[in-house]
């Protein structure tokens, strides 16, 4: 086996023929990051470090792991091409770790660099070959949205957005590939120090007063609809740690009015608060037939250098697998049961048997999410697949994500996906547990329809 070879991840013959079946169906990404307004202006971009470097922390991390200067990853001072080449020198050492595959992938599939290893020898030509293919027009953002098969993206956005730039992406390409994700964290994270110019925001937004729990709920009941004229068919939660939805409106008042005046909240009214609004949105959810995703086990920000000079999002979050998990996971769900459907996402791999055993208490409307963040490589999703087809239903799987702030990884992403599950059912495959014919129905159900069905898209 060579190299990203035809056979790469693949192990049979078997899961060649499977991998096959399905390498070519369109994308349906069901939760990114991607920046829509680059794509509504679809302007060339300028060179590689732009697509495959400066706004993806995995690299980052990586980087900084081999003691690359962070002015040389995100500093204002230095030119693309200078990270560039320093990404050149220590990317032979990122072997193993995923990373070393997908800028890989995104230089031979997404770019057409068929042959391409970078290292400090090959940089300079692997940077000049790419700023030609870059300049073409099938390499602007929409074009590289439309040449990676791309049928569905859903974005993540914030409830003050007025997605005037999902609306012109999709009047480029003719029908709607761009549905925003309704993400309130911003209104429900009442312990950020942020959290009263936030209502602030939604109070300009809106036009509105916000002076009560209720009246808060009221604007973000009008932000919920606004995006669901829009297209939306999910919201998506980012938590550390699950909430019963027990807390009483007179608690979450209580913790609304004591923060609007500026006032510290404890651990137990911050939680009152955020119990109480998370119920309130999954019941908007429930009446708009929406998915609602949960990611959960994120602690943000650990490393203060990083976070006070680069603010979130730069590489300083970790996994806790202390988080307790079924208990009040399960109570929130009861609560909604059978009106809502639901995502579910863990960080921290440890989770997975109780999210697996979680869903399966509930049945068809809870699903399981792919694995997340640091899971999302083939180990991770290979021992997340192998577990929950035995505990809960590989048919019932929420479908692969790409998480992704980069257009041009996404088809990297799909494709370690689906190479990998094609694997992992071949396995079954040869040790005789079903037939091959069964294994093709499973795998086009867990890489396009099962998904677009349970969006109802």
């Amino acid at each position: 086996m060579s190299f990203l070879d035809e056979k790469y991840l693949l192990g049979s013959e078997t899961a060649l023929a499977l991998f096959e079946t399905v390498k070519n169906l369109p994308v349906v990404d069901v939760h990114n990051h991607a920046n829509v307004a680059e794509i509504a202006a679809n302007d060339n971009y300028k060179d590689l470090w732009q697509v495959c470097a400066a706004t993806d922390h995995y690299v980052w991390e990586m980087l900084r792991k081999r003691s690359v200067p962070e002015e040389m990853i995100t500093g204002k001072n230095v030119s693309n091409k200078e990270k560039f080449m320093t990404l050149a020198k220590v990317f032979p050492e990122f072997i193993g770790n995923p990373v070393y595959e997908w800028v890989h992938l995104d230089l031979r599939r997404g770019l057409g660099m068929k042959n391409a290893i970078l290292d400090e020898n090959t940089a300079e030509n692997i940077w000049n070959e790419s700023l030609k293919i870059l300049a073409t027009d099938n390499k602007r953002p929409q074009g590289l949205v439309k040449e990676q098969n791309i049928e569905l993206m859903c974005s993540t956005d914030d409830p003050v957005d007025l997605l005037g730039e999902h609306k012109e992406a999709n009047a480029a390409f003719g029908r709607t590939v761009i549905r925003p994700t309704w993400r309130p964290d911003k209104a429900v994270n009442i312990f950020a120090a942020t959290w009263n110019e936030y209502i602030g925001k939604l109070e300009k937004r809106f036009n509105a007063t916000i002076n009560s729990v209720d009246e808060l709920v009221e604007v973000l009941k009008a932000s919920h609809k606004y995006f669901e004229e829009n297209g939306a068919v999910a919201s998506d939660h980012g938590i550390e740690y699950p909430l019963s939805g027990d807390a009483t409106k007179e608690q979450a008042e209580s913790a609304f009015k004591k923060a609007r005046s500026g006032k510290a909240l404890t651990r137990a009214e911050i939680d009152d608060y955020m119990s109480y609004i998370s119920v309130k949105i999954a019941e908007m959810d429930a009446e708009s037939n929406w998915v609602f995703q949960m990611h959960i086990g994120a602690v943000r920000d650990i490393r203060s250098s990083l976070f006070n000079t680069l603010g979130p999002d730069s590489g300083g979050d970790v996994s806790d697998h202390m988080v307790n998990i079924v208990a009040p996971l399960g109570r929130f769900l009861d609560k909604l049961d059978g009106k809502l459907k639901v995502v579910l996402y863990c960080l921290d791999p440890h989770h997975q048997s109780d999210l697996a055993t979680v869903a399966r208490a509930f049945g068809a409307k809870v699903r399981l999410g792919s694995a997340w963040w640091l899971n999302d490589t083939p180990i991770g999703m290979r021992r997340q697949l192998e577990y929950i087809g035995s505990v809960d239903l590989l048919y019932n799987f929420a479908g692969m994500v790409s998480d992704s702030r980069k257009i041009l990884s996404y088809s990297s992403r799909f494709e370690m996906f689906r190479r990998v599950l094609a694997d992992v059912v071949a396995q079954h495959v040869l040790r005789g547990q079903f037939p091959a014919s069964a294994a093709e129905k499973l795998m086009r159900q867990m890489c396009y329809d099962g998904p677009k069905e349970f969006y109802g898209i």
